[in-house]
């Protein structure tokens, strides 16, 4: 089994939205993913999908944009976004989902022997202070990655990978500890994804959190291409 990843795929097929108002490399890019996807991956992968995924509002219009993915080859492990309006409650999204469609709430997956956890994160401090709010969201968020690498400690076997899905970044330049790293460093996953950030080679953005593998996956980075992260060799 190979484990890829490509966040924000910003889908609208019940909402138009049009994404090239952020760069005409968005130009059909529902489309540029569906190829790009089918030429890398096969039925036995898995795939994570760490937010913004679709830009509706409710649950039933974001099925329309899911169903599309979901018919796409791979087992599919969801996160929501800061975009993710639609997401409802634990259960309502499991019960709507299409066979073979996993998502992240506060708790983890298991998928052959990789195990996945995450949350969405949040703004975290760079060369400024959080705000009130801010600092409080963050916290939130911290508490529920840390519930989620809680239930992935029960999840896990020996010989399994770990991986922690994050929506945000982990941090922001020059990149000091945040509640989020700080939960992190207690996991110690075997890596990391993220999307959120646009216009950004995966290369110039952030690489690692103290030693563990960081990877950005925001759709336009990638080309629409979801991007390998490790072969399993379940």
């Amino acid at each position: 089994m190979r484990v890829y990843a490509i966040a924000d795929l910003h889908l609208a097929f019940c909402t138009p939205k049009p994404m090239t108002v952020f760069g005409p490399q968005w130009a059909g890019h529902p489309q540029a993913i569906f190829d790009e996807w089918r030429a890398a991956v096969r039925d036995e992968d898995l795939v994570l999908l760490p937010g913004d995924l679709s830009w509706a509002m409710r649950l039933p219009e974001a099925m329309q944009d899911l169903a599309p993915v979901a018919a796409l080859p791979g087992t599919k492990v969801l996160l929501r976004g800061n975009h993710d309006y639609w997401w409802p409650t634990a259960a309502k999204l499991r019960a709507a989902l299409p066979e073979g469609m996993l998502a992240v709430v506060n708790d983890a997956v298991r998928v052959g022997n990789v195990v996945v956890c995450g949350s969405r994160g949040w703004i975290t401090p760079g060369f400024e202070a959080l705000g009130a709010d801010d600092q409080r969201l963050l916290d939130r968020e911290a508490e529920r990655l840390s519930l989620s690498v809680q239930a992935a400690r029960s999840l896990r076997q020996p010989g399994d990978h770990l991986i922690l899905m994050l929506h945000y970044p982990p941090a922001t330049p020059p990149y000091p500890a945040n509640p989020i790293t700080r939960v992190i460093d207690d996991a110690r996953p075997d890596l990391i994804v993220y999307g959120h950030l646009h216009g950004v080679a995966p290369e110039r953005a952030m690489r690692h959190v103290n030693g563990v593998p960081a990877h950005l996956v925001a759709a336009d980075g990638l080309k629409f291409r979801p991007r390998l992260l490790l072969d399993s060799g379940a």
